[in-house]
C-alpha cells in the first residue's frame, strides 16, 4: 500500500508563483506519517513548494484541511478522485465542518486522528472506508512524534516546531481550537517534549500549542526541565498566566526569546462579547506587561477588531497603546468567523454574513471581511487593519521600539529586531485579496455524496481534561 500525505496551500494566481515566506515545516502530515506502519510506502507533497504529481501511482491521499485551505484541499481531492484515487481529510475544519468536508472527501477523521488512523488504513486496505472516524474521547497523553523524515529536503526555516500540548480550557467565541475540542486540553509527557527537542537540535524552537500555559502546574514543570537545555525557544500563552511572577520568571530561566500574547481588544465590552475572560481580570495587563519587562521577555501581542463596540477611534487607541508598551510585534487583525465557532453562529442567526460560506465562495478573497460589522463598513475595517499594520512596521516606528532595553538586548541579537521587523513590513499586504484555492485550476470540484445528515456524524462521548 501506498499512502499520499498532502499539505494544501491556501491558494495562488494564476500564472504566479506562490507567495513563499515563513515556510515552517507542517506537523500535520509528519504526525500521520509517525503513526503509519513502516510497511506502508509514504510521500509528502507541500502545495505551497512544489508541483503535485497527479498521475503518480497511489493508493490514498490525505490532506489536513483548513477553513482558509478548505477550497484547494477540494480541487486536490477532485484531481485525485478522478483518476480513482480514495481521499481522507482531517484537521481542524474537518472536525468543525465534517458534513461541509464529507461531500469531497471519501472519509473525514473528526478530532486526533491518534486512536483512529489504523483503523482508516485497514478500511482503505480493504477498499471499505467508511464517511466518518472519530475516537470516543480525547486522548489522556499524545505520544506520536513527528516523522521529519517524509520533509528531506524541502529548505524549511530551520525552526524546529514542538506541540507539547494540544487545545485550550478558555472559550473565546472567535476561536476554532476551543471549539474544535471542546475546551479541552490533553499534552504530551515532559519526557516526551524534551527528546523531541534533543532529537531535533535546532538553533530557535517553536512550541506551538495554542496556549502553553493551559496547565499551568504542567507549564512549570516542563519549564524546570527545558533550564539544563539551554535551548532558546517561543511560543503563545495567555496574559492571565504572566501575573504569576514564577510563570515568568521560569519563562526567562528556561530560554524564552519571546512570547504571543492575545491582548485582543482594550474594551471591556468587546472582550465580554467574545468570551474573553481572562483579559478582564483587574489589572490584568498591567502586571503581566510588568513582569514580562522585568524579567525581559519580547511581546508579539495581537489584537482582534470588528467587535460591535469598534469604530475608526479602536485603531488609534490600540496602535497607541502598542507604541507605549514598545512591543517586538503585533498584529492587526480583523475579526474572523470560522464555521463551527459560537461567532459564526451568532453572526449567521443576526444574519450578518456576507457570504453562504465565504470559504468556497468564488467572490471572497484574502483578507476580506466576511461579515457586516456593527460600526464600520466591511471595506473600511479591511483598510483599517491594513494601515495599523503598516504604520507599526514603518521604519521610524521600527526605530523607535528597537531602542527599549527589552528589544535591544542582548546586543547581539539586536539586529535580529530589524530584521524581523523589516519581513513583517514587507508581508503587510502581500496577500491582501489573494484567492482562496488554485485561480488557474481549470476542473470542477468533484463531490463524494450529497450533504450528510448530521445524525450521522460521530460524537464525541467523554473528553479528557486534567483542570477540570
Amino acid at each position: 500500500m501506498k499512502l499520499t500525505l498532502i499539505h494544501p496551500c491556501i491558494g495562488r494566481r494564476a500564472n504566479q508563483p506562490y507567495i513563499r515566506s515563513w515556510q515552517m515545516e507542517p506537523l500535520a502530515p509528519a504526525v500521520i506519517s509517525a503513526l503509519t506502519p513502516r510497511e506502508i510506502r509514504r510521500v509528502f507533497y507541500n502545495d505551497g513548494l512544489e508541483p503535485i504529481p497527479f498521475d503518480e501511482p497511489t493508493d490514498l491521499v490525505a490532506l489536513n484541511v483548513e477553513a482558509y485551505t478548505a477550497r484547494r484541499a477540494y480541487q486536490i481531492a477532485s484531481e485525485y478522485r478522478q483518476r480513482g484515487v480514495p481521499v481522507v481529510m482531517g484537521g481542524v475544519h474537518a472536525t468543525l465542518c465534517p458534513q461541509d468536508v464529507a461531500e469531497y472527501a471519501d472519509a473525514v477523521v473528526i478530532g486526533e486522528a491518534e486512536e483512529v488512523w489504523q483503523t482508516v488504513l485497514a478500511d482503505a486496505g480493504r477498499g471499505a472506508l467508511k464517511t466518518f472516524y472519530r475516537a470516543p474521547a480525547r486522548p489522556a497523553h499524545l505520544h506520536a512524534h513527528p516523522d521529519r523524515s517524509i520533509f528531506g529536503d524541502k529548505n524549511y526555516l530551520p525552526l524546529g516546531l514542538v506541540e507539547t500540548g494540544r487545545g485550550c480550557h478558555f472559550r473565546c467565541d472567535f476561536c476554532s481550537v476551543q471549539s474544535a475540542y471542546q475546551h479541552t486540553y490533553a499534552c504530551h509527557t515532559v519526557e516526551d517534549v524534551l527528546a523531541e527537542i534533543k532529537l531535533q537540535r535546532r538553533p530557535l524552537y517553536f512550541f506551538v500549542d495554542d496556549n502553553l500555559s493551559a496547565d499551568m502546574e504542567r507549564a512549570k514543570e516542563l519549564l524546570r526541565a527545558l533550564i539544563p537545555l539551554k535551548v532558546r525557544w517561543v511560543s503563545q500563552c495567555s496574559i492571565n498566566a504572566t501575573c504569576d511572577e514564577e510563570f515568568v520568571r521560569l519563562l526567562a530561566a528556561s530560554g524564552c526569546y519571546g512570547i504571543l500574547i492575545g491582548f485582543e481588544s482594550l474594551n471591556h465590552n468587546n472582550l465580554k462579547t467574545m468570551r474573553k475572560g481572562s483579559n478582564l481580570l483587574d489589572g490584568v495587563y498591567e502586571t503581566g506587561l510588568a513582569n514580562l519587562r522585568k524579567h525581559k521577555i519580547r511581546v508579539y501581542a495581537t489584537f482582534i477588531f470588528g467587535y460591535d463596540e469598534d469604530d475608526e477611534s479602536s485603531f488609534e487607541t490600540t496602535f497607541q497603546f502598542a507604541m507605549q508598551q514598545k512591543f517586538y510585534l503585533a498584529a492587526f487583525n480583523h475579526l474572523m468567523p470560522f464555521p463551527g465557532t459560537p461567532l459564526y453562529q451568532r453572526l449567521e442567526q443576526e444574519n450578518r454574513l456576507r457570504y453562504e460560506k465565504w470559504w468556497l465562495d468564488d467572490a471572497y478573497k484574502f483578507n476580506m471581511i466576511p461579515f457586516q460589522p456593527k460600526h464600520l463598513s466591511p471595506e473600511h475595517l479591511q483598510g483599517l487593519c491594513l494601515e495599523s499594520r503598516r504604520r507599526f512596521f514603518q521604519f521610524g516606528n521600527v526605530l523607535q521600539r528597537s531602542f527599549d532595553p527589552v528589544n535591544s538586548a542582548p546586543f547581539h541579537l539586536w539586529p535580529a529586531f530589524f530584521g524581523i521587523n523589516s519581513l513583517f513590513h514587507k508581508e503587510v499586504g502581500q496577500r491582501n485579496l489573494f484567492p482562496l484555492g488554485d485561480e488557474g485550476w481549470q476542473g470542477q470540484l468533484l463531490k463524494v455524496r450529497e450533504r450528510v445528515d448530521m445524525m450521522e456524524v460521530p460524537q464525541l462521548v467523554g473528553t479528557f481534561d486534567r483542570n477540570l
